[in-house]
Order: structure tokens, then sequence, then C-alpha cells
């Protein structure tokens, strides 16, 4: 089956899924998922699923990205904030739909490799940092949007990140007890507080706090990773 063909297919799953904010489908469709992915997976890159990028993290499934990305309910007019820069994939999708977007990822290797290839598709309206994403942006706060995309363990969001939502704001992000009970919890702020309300089963790796520098690469190789991907980003 030819690249156009799969990803028709995928869009058309999307769509059957509950996907249906013609915005956030055209970004998917305008966005070559490949350009994220190792070479050796490019011939995935149309299936719904999430796959390995080095560093013990995956590129999303597509229909999380999707549904998060719909969540957020962008209207181009936006800054929004991103924990957890990964591959990029995220972050080119939502540079289609919004005004600003400013990620962070916490391994240095992945965040320069995202920049080269968000580079490369010459989207200018993205920012990226390096570092501890429960810091946040802070000298750019507040932000209209936050999409977190690993998983937070208990019941409120961290509080740091809260304190950087705008008023009016929404924050989307997957939260559970543990890594096995998480569901996706949109949040949105107003004058009166913060109301959250609960979505999709999912399972996420971690939030973690730190930076942890200039980590090696793991001694297995990426296709032998894959034989172990871990249940990051996927539906229950």
């Amino acid at each position: 089956m030819s690249t156009p063909a799969r990803k028709i297919r995928l869009l058309m799953k999307l769509r059957d899924q509950g996907i249906s904010d013609p915005r956030v489908l055209a970004a998917i469709e305008t966005i070559p998922r490949e350009a994220f992915l190792p070479e050796m997976f490019h011939d995935r890159a149309y299936e719904d699923m999430a796959l390995p990028i080095g560093h013990g993290q995956t590129i999303s499934q597509p229909l999380v990205v999707a549904y998060m990305t719909q969540l957020l309910g962008l209207t181009g007019k936006e800054k929004v904030l991103e924990i957890g820069t990964g591959s990029g994939y995220q972050a080119a999708v939502l540079a289609k739909l919004a005004r600003r977007v400013y990620t962070i990822e916490r391994h240095r290797p992945l965040s320069l490799l995202a920049k080269e290839r968000l580079d490369s598709l010459k989207l200018r309206n993205i920012s990226m940092r390096a570092g501890d994403g429960l810091l946040g942006w802070p000298e750019v706060a507040p932000f209209e949007r936050i999409i977190i995309t690993a998983g937070a363990f208990g019941d409120t969001p961290p509080p740091t990140l809260l304190a950087q939502l705008a008023v009016g704001g929404i924050m989307v992000l997957p939260m559970g007890s543990d890594k096995a009970n998480q569901h996706l919890y949109k949040i949105t702020r107003d004058e009166n507080g913060y109301r959250q309300e609960q979505h999709w089963p999912v399972r996420f790796v971690p939030l973690l706090p730190g930076d942890p520098g200039e980590q090696p690469e793991p001694d297995d190789p990426l296709a032998t990773l894959y034989k172990h991907v871990p249940k990051k980003e996927e539906l229950l």
C-alpha cells in the first residue's frame, strides 16, 4: 500500500474514533509522521500505534495525538506550552493550529533531533528548550493552552504548571493513581478556579522532574527496542 493510501486509511480511522475537528484532521494529514521516525519504521508511520524513538521514549499513537489536540480547542490565536517534545511530532501538529508553541524535553539529544526535524519542515512558530518540564516556561507564561505528554500520578496536575495556565485556558494531560490506571483529563481555568473533565483511559510513561543530562543510548538497537515498546500514549 502506498504512503498516501496509508495516510487516508489512518484519517478514516481517526474520524471513526471520534476525531471530528476538521482543522485537527487537516494538520494530521499535512504533517509527515515518517519525518519524526527512525528510517527503519517509515513503513509503519501511518499505523495507529506508538513507535520507539530512542532514550526509552516513543512517538505518540496518532489517535491519542489527535484526541488530545482536539480537546485543546485551538483557534489559531493561542500560545501553547507542550511538556515532552519527544520526536517533535505533537509540536508540529500544534504549530499548524496555534499562534506559538513552546515545547520542553528532558532528553537533550531528543530535543536537538526534534529541532532539526521541525526546522526541515520550516515550522517557524516553535520555541524549544531542553530541561525540566515540571518547571514550565515562567518567563513567557501565562499560556492559553498547556499539553503534557507524560503521566502525572495522583489526582491533580503539577501545581507549577497549573499556575502558568491563563484564566480561560485549557490544560490536557494524563493522570492516574499509577501507570496502569490513567485517564486523559481536560482542565479548564476560570475566575473561580479549575474545573476538570475525565476522558479516555490511556497509559503513559511517568512525568519526571529534572534534566537527565547527556545520557548514552541503550546498547539495544531500535529494532530490538521495538519488540518491547512501552505502552505509552496508547488507549487501554
